[in-house]
């Protein structure tokens, strides 16, 4: 059975205390915790992320019954600037051992753009920006040997990592068991590509099968935004879920799935859905 979840900046701006049994009520096993946006009262700067707060943090879970699933970490491992890059790496460092004491098996990110606005441009596709950004990631996947812990990218059209082969060609250069992959499919979509999703998503669950450590499941629609699909809710929009739903019960027994881009008011109504589609799979 997938172990469904929620990204826990989409819930209620709550106290945890307070948001974690509404969200355990409405039937998420685990969460995706993004420390700089879901705990916004409390500094998440390295030196904040003591073995204190780590306690605290496993005794609210556990008391609710729930697990971190991954500790996110979107910061850009492509910034051009040395001394940014540099700080960026030491946030890396300390969430892979905060996630260590949190007993968290992983850390998840994406794989950034060669500017410090971490915004597409024509350069991401380009062998520099890859080879900027596996040089860059090397000491951060070194870091996740060291503490046993997972490090998971999230390719996305519009970064560096764009699709399946670059992915597969960044784990088999780097080459490390604690480098792995967080699966969003509608995260490989776009304007140009979303009436061959079905080929895009196959390619990718054929290339990277082996090595995906969870799934984020969210919808589209079919609305230019920039070049990128305008995402929402599952059951919200134009995906079919049955190829990845049934990957995962084949192949990924109790896996981390997460969903994104829900609101307070749908999340229960798009986590029905993917039951029933899971429930339906072979």
């Amino acid at each position: 059975m997938i172990q469904f979840g929620l990204r826990l900046h989409d819930a209620e701006k709550l106290p945890l205390e307070e948001l974690l049994p509404i969200v355990k009520s409405r039937g998420f096993s685990c969460v995706h915790l993004a420390l700089s946006k879901a705990m916004k009262s409390n500094p998440c700067t390295p030196s904040a992320l003591t073995p204190g707060y780590a306690q605290y943090l496993r005794q609210v879970f556990r008391k609710n019954d729930m697990e971190i699933a991954v500790l996110g970490n979107y910061l850009n491992l492509a910034h051009p600037d040395q001394d940014a890059l540099h700080a960026i790496q030491e946030k890396y460092y300390a969430h892979i051992r905060f996630a260590s004491l949190l007993g968290c098996g992983m850390v998840g990110t994406e794989t950034g753009a060669p500017n410090p606005e971490y915004r597409f441009c024509p350069e991401c596709r380009s062998d520099e920006a890859l080879a900027a950004f596996i040089r860059n990631v090397t000491p951060v996947v070194r870091c996740a040997e060291q503490f046993g812990v997972i490090l998971a990218i999230e390719p996305v059209v519009k970064h560096i990592v764009y699709n399946a082969r670059r992915a597969r060609r960044v784990l088999d250069e780097i080459g490390s068991p604690n480098l792995q992959i967080l699966f969003d499919p509608v995260n490989l979509l776009s304007m140009e590509n979303v009436d061959h999703r079905e080929e895009v998503i196959a390619e990718a669950m054929e290339l990277l099968g082996k090595d995906i450590a969870m799934i984020h499941l969210k919808d589209f629609l079919p609305e230019n935004e920039d070049g990128q699909l305008k995402a929402c809710g599952a059951g919200f929009g134009g995906m079919d879920y049955y190829s990845v739903l049934a990957f995962a019960k084949r192949e990924k027994p109790f896996i981390f799935a997460t969903l994104e881009n829900t609101t307070p008011e749908n999340s229960v109504q798009c986590l029905e859905f993917l039951k029933k589609q899971y429930d339906e799979c072979e």
